[in-house]
């Protein structure tokens, strides 16, 4: 028989990456048939590996620093993912409940630390600080099912980040209680010090942020610069006597508002910490549990069952009632109480700090029976959380589904992308992608036409060169997406061709900007595609990455309301401002906003809108001194002959060119009803020419006025 101990523990690093990564690939598929929650699958994998199972892997300096990385991945994922509006209007609640989620578990364990397990005050402090404090261990979880920006995932999360700030500050008295260095001077320097980092992470990062992500577009780059802010939030955290989750939480919140939910930059942070670094943190976790200590002695099983009962009983505690105060659903209770009763790295930081704190010659503030009770609480708390919390998350969803949200019937939501020139591919699928309902998933198309001429070969490679480039954008957004390169003699006619084979809903194209090819406003063709296609238009110019936009501004002609497409394209801004978490601001005649702001908040409640008088459209021009060179300023306009339609847009090409040049701009052609012909007709042609003789004639006779003067 060979003596199979010679060979384990693997200690090569590559034979212990390719284990973890097939405990990574296999778990998921086992612990499914078993319908136990991955997660718990990862923690019991690690325990089996690790030296106090089977002894196959080494716990070397790989889990240490992966593991690191893949604790600070999940506290920033809960503060990229949260929605920052719901946690304003839920300030009250999320107080309450990070009050009350502190204080109950300290409470009790302080009590059970003192009258049950005989141990000093300090000592009773420092492990109710450990079951105040609380991991995000089921977040992944919660992103599964995609309820990041539920009200019950807003309040676990806001709460969670109070408990471990106010857990962190009393350790800090604690520890600087026993090293005898605690005084009025130390608490006004660590106080200095959080004003000085929460400034810092305010004021500075998010300048700089907005300044790297419009000056480099390259994905790799985009990338590092964000995990480059996390860890050096992270470091600064640590420096100033806070733990380094809260600084990775922190830096979370920071960024929530440049990296929206549905770009490919959220996409890759995502993969990247679901992969690799958070499965490699539970696997390690996983290796730090001794689950024989279980039957080595009362003491060890006495501390964990009093930190598992009490501490878990104090969330429950907590988070139900915080639901029964607030009149909120049971089930977001349950969610409340799953995210927030799990323990794991930060208990172990604080256990260690206890283990290495002198209080007396050769005797530490908690001896190595606490420690190993601390880590078989972890095991069992990791087990409840993460059931909990898949139980609820999945009623949740199911709840959602038996009563789904209003929705109009028919929805043909399917949007038709209109690319010609490279430059503005990016930037007009990023669109299309903030405005999608991401609910439907349904894929993008989009489209290049190129004239049948002499040139039309070398066009349509150049076309398929673009659609490649679009493909791989969409992938990595993970949204589905068809291309189409067709030749036309006439480029209108081959949009409207392909918007109708397609049975698209909508186009959105970008603004012409060549004036080598048409020195008019509109280009070559625009005018004849608006004229004769009655379904929504939007043309857009973007000047500046869309995820730096700070504010959108959106003018509305009187009488909007009453054209078939007034839903359509405000549900459109209004998803743009929420996936972007920008302000948006409408203006326009009382009857039309009052008709918005319903719409607004009954079916986006969380959008940040504000809502401004415009007596006339003549002001547009006024609006001008106002719009910066990150908002994005939208105009409503309408077809002519249409019932929101005046003359004075027909000076709108004239306005934007005077008064909004250089800035970002979307003009928006809503749906119109009926159809229109394919044939010209005397009545009404499908081309109209973009300025009239009578406007050639004025501006003759005006420069000709100009030379005689």
């Amino acid at each position: 028989m060979p003596d199979w101990s010679l060979y384990f523990p693997i200690t090569d690093p590559t034979l212990i990456f390719f284990v973890v990564l097939l405990i990574i690939l296999f778990s998921p598929i086992v612990m499914g048939r078993l319908r136990i929650p991955h997660l718990i699958g990862l923690v019991l994998a690690g325990i089996v590996v690790g030296k106090y199972g089977l002894n196959i892997l080494k716990r070397d300096d790989s889990f240490e620093l992966f593991g690191r990385v893949g604790l600070f991945y999940i506290m920033f994922l809960a503060g990229l993912e949260m929605d920052l509006e719901g946690l304003k209007k839920n300030r009250m609640r999320v107080g309450i409940f990070g009050l009350l989620t502190f204080s109950l578990p300290m409470v009790l364990t302080v009590w059970a630390s003192l009258s049950i397990l005989h141990l000093s005050m300090q000592a009773s402090m420092l492990i109710g600080c450990m079951m105040a404090s609380n991991t995000l261990i089921a977040y992944p979880i919660v992103g599964r099912y995609g309820l990041q920006r539920s009200t019950a995932s807003t309040l676990s999360v806001g709460s969670s980040m109070i408990s471990l700030f106010l857990a962190l500050v009393v350790l800090a008295a604690i520890v600087n209680s026993a090293q005898g260095t605690s005084s009025w001077a130390f608490w006004l320097l660590f106080v200095a010090k959080i004003v000085v980092f929460c400034a810092f992470m305010l004021v500075v990062i998010p300048r700089f942020t907005r300044w790297f992500l419009r000056k480099y577009s390259d994905a790799v780059m985009q990338f590092t610069y964000v995990i480059a802010i996390l860890f050096l939030s992270a470091a600064l955290s640590d420096f100033i006597g806070l733990e380094g989750i809260f600084g990775a939480f922190f830096a979370g919140l920071v960024m929530n508002r440049f990296i929206p939910k549905v770009s490919p930059l959220m996409n890759r942070i995502e993969f990247t910490g679901n992969a690799i670094f958070i499965p490699y943190f539970l696997i390690g976790v996983g290796m730090l549990i001794n689950i024989r200590l279980l039957f080595h002695g009362s003491t060890i099983l006495t501390i964990m069952l009093c930190l598992v009962i009490f501490g878990t009983l104090g969330k429950a505690l907590a988070a139900y009632a915080t639901t029964s105060f607030f009149r909120m659903p049971r089930l977001w209770g349950d969610l409340m109480f799953g995210l927030t009763s799990a323990h794991a790295a930060g208990a172990i930081a604080m256990v260690m700090v206890g283990i290495g704190l002198e209080v007396s010659p050769g005797h530490t503030l908690l001896d190595n029976e606490v420690l190993n009770g601390v880590v078989l609480m972890i095991l069992f708390t990791c087990i409840i959380s993460s059931v909990i919390t898949e139980n609820a998350a999945r009623k949740l969803r199911l709840h959602e589904k038996e009563n789904p949200t209003p929705r109009n019937e028919g929805d043909d939501e399917k949007i038709l992308v209109a690319v010609k020139y490279p430059e503005y591919a990016d930037s007009l699928i990023t669109l299309a992608t903030l405005m999608r309902d991401s609910r439907l998933n349904r894929g993008l198309i989009a489209l290049n036409v190129v004239y049948d001429d002499i040139n039309a070969s070398k066009n349509q490679e150049d076309g398929r060169r673009l659609m490649e480039h679009i493909k791989h954008t969409c992938s990595a957004a993970d949204v589905p997406v068809q291309t189409q390169v067709r030749i036309a003699t006439n480029i209108a006619n081959g949009i409207k061709h392909a918007f109708r084979e397609f049975q698209a809903s909508e186009i959105i194209m970008g603004l012409h900007f060549h004036p080598e090819v048409s020195k008019g406003f509109w280009g070559q063709f625009t005018q004849s595609l608006y004229n004769g296609l009655n379904r929504q238009i939007i043309i857009a110019r973007i000047m500046q990455p869309l995820n730096t936009v700070r504010k959108i501004v959106v003018a509305v002609p009187s009488r909007a309301e009453f054209e078939p497409g007034f839903n359509r394209w405000l549900e459109r801004m209004a998803r743009m401002s929420r996936n972007l978490d920008c302000r948006i601001e409408f203006h326009g005649r009382d009857k039309s906003l009052a008709l918005i702001h319903e719409f607004i908040t009954n079916r986006h409640p969380n959008v940040r809108a504000e809502y401004v008088e415009m007596k006339h459209w003549n002001e547009l021009p006024e609006l001008a001194a106002n719009i910066k060179s990150d908002h994005i300023f939208v105009v409503v306009t309408a077809r002519k002959g249409t019932i929101s339609f005046k003359t004075a847009l027909e000076n709108l090409p004239h306005e934007i060119d005077q008064y909004f040049s250089g800035r970002s701009i979307m003009i928006i052609y809503p749906d119109q009803y009926g159809e229109s012909s394919e044939l010209m007709t005397f009545a009404e042609p499908q081309h109209t020419e973009e300025r009239s003789a009578y406007d050639w004639l004025r501006d003759k006779l005006r420069k000709k006025q100009k030379t005689l003067i």
